[in-house]
């Protein structure tokens, strides 16, 4: 086989997968278009025990990283939520992070974020006063987190 016969045959191998890539991507995009359930999996089912409730007690857990561009923003629109908010750092919190009326606690991807299994940050999870967890959900803006929490309130 020539080199511009073989050149093109690996050209049309690597256009089919490309196309196979593409086509899942389209599927993925549809299926958050159409606005179904995340994959079982995603945190702690809604009534579940909250780990850590002693420490933490009741209100929001968000579940952030200082390298995330989106965390900073779901942070700071969570300032803006009544009720107790601990922000949870995978590994140290920045400088900036701490606010009145919020607990900052950093280091946590092996501890926290294991025991609530977070898959990804932004992460928000809601914890009611009788330490049962009441909602749990990736956020990946400003608005899905006040969506959470308005869904979470009825």
């Amino acid at each position: 086989m020539s080199f511009q016969n073989s050149a093109l045959l690996l050209s049309w191998v690597a256009i089919l997968l490309l196309a196979l890539v593409v086509a899942g991507l389209v599927r993925q995009v549809h299926a958050l278009g159409r606005g179904t359930s995340p994959p079982a999996g995603l945190g702690l089912a809604p009534g579940a025990r909250a780990p850590a409730f002693d420490r933490l007690g009741p209100g929001l857990l968000l579940f952030l990283d200082r390298d995330c561009g989106v965390c900073g923003d779901v942070l700071a629109a969570a300032g803006s939520l009544d009720g107790p908010l601990h922000a949870i750092f995978a590994g140290p919190p920045p400088g900036d992070a701490s606010r009145p009326g919020m607990t900052v606690l950093g280091g946590e991807q092996d501890g926290l974020f294991a025991d609530y299994r977070v898959p990804a940050t932004p992460f928000a999870v809601l914890v009611g006063a009788d330490g049962r967890v009441r909602a749990t959900e990736p956020v990946g803006s400003p608005e899905a987190l006040r969506e959470l929490t308005l869904e979470a309130a009825r």
